[in-house]
């Protein structure tokens, strides 16, 4: 009988251990995706930052574009593929189901990271808005998309979202609650705010660049196929409750449509 109480013992040290690492690795996912979100507000905004999205050195246009492409391209693909739930069955095969989402947001904040690193300025101008009241009014609209962002992803469950909620409810032995479908605020307004303010903080810019205008065409009609990807999940997710929400509420045009 002790042998057996010793050996539980040491199973239940192996468990806590595991589940703080867990929490360690999802609080350290988290802060990386926190501090690459304030780099990619001056990255765009072209404020701060070391390197922004119009800064470094200035190779040919073709090879700019085609580098430029496949590192938006990457980003798209691991956010779009690992985001899928066949993918995360896959994957927790592996991976504990505890950091599957932490594991997803480093991949993603690490795959940013790559692009800041990496990315070719092509600095032509498209426009350039010279009024100085009007250009501070643009860059105001484009910081309220970032404040857009966050508000919205605290609507729903900012910690869920990016995988500290998993890792502290581990840590406590606690279960997640299951998916509820709910629509706080402006959700009730738009489907997809996190989306819609996403474009406006990348659209809305005083001084735009060949490549300001490359980053922004390509990341909206990202969003248009995240957005398909995410609403058909949701649709099997929720069924006819999803559903309806669509018919009620429009996709990012804040306007309610009739019931």
């Amino acid at each position: 009988m002790s042998g057996q109480a010793t050996i539980l013992t040491k199973d239940a040290q192996r468990g806590t251990i595991g589940k703080a690492a867990a929490f360690l690795f999802g609080v350290a996912a988290y802060l990386v995706f926190f501090f690459t979100v304030l780099y990619a507000i001056g990255f765009v905004a072209g404020l701060v930052v070391p390197k922004t999205i119009d800064s470094g050195p200035v190779v040919a246009w073709g090879e700019a574009a085609v580098t430029n492409l496949l590192l938006m391209a990457l980003f798209a693909v691991q956010h779009s593929v690992m985001a899928r739930p066949q993918f995360k069955q896959w994957w927790t095969r592996y991976v504990p189901q505890s950091v599957e989402r932490s594991t997803y947001v480093l991949f993603a904040s690490l795959a940013l990271i790559l692009l800041f690193w990496q990315w070719r300025p092509m600095p032509d101008v498209v426009w350039q808005i010279a009024d100085p009241g009007i250009a501070m009014a643009v860059m105001a609209l484009s910081f309220f998309g970032w404040f857009l962002v966050f508000t919205s992803t605290f609507l729903i469950n900012h910690f869920e979202l990016f995988g500290l909620h998993q890792v502290a409810n581990n840590l406590v032995g606690r279960r997640m609650p299951a998916p509820r479908f709910k629509t706080p605020a402006l959700y009730k307004f738009v489907r997809h705010p996190i989306y819609l303010g996403f474009i406006i903080a990348f659209w809305a810019a005083p001084t735009m660049t060949v490549g300001h205008l490359l980053f922004a065409a390509v990341t909206t009609a990202y969003i248009f196929v995240g957005i398909f990807l995410e609403e058909r999940d949701l649709t099997d997710l929720f069924g006819e409750d999803y559903r309806r929400y669509k018919q009620r509420v429009s996709m990012l045009l804040p306007w309610r449509k009739s019931a």
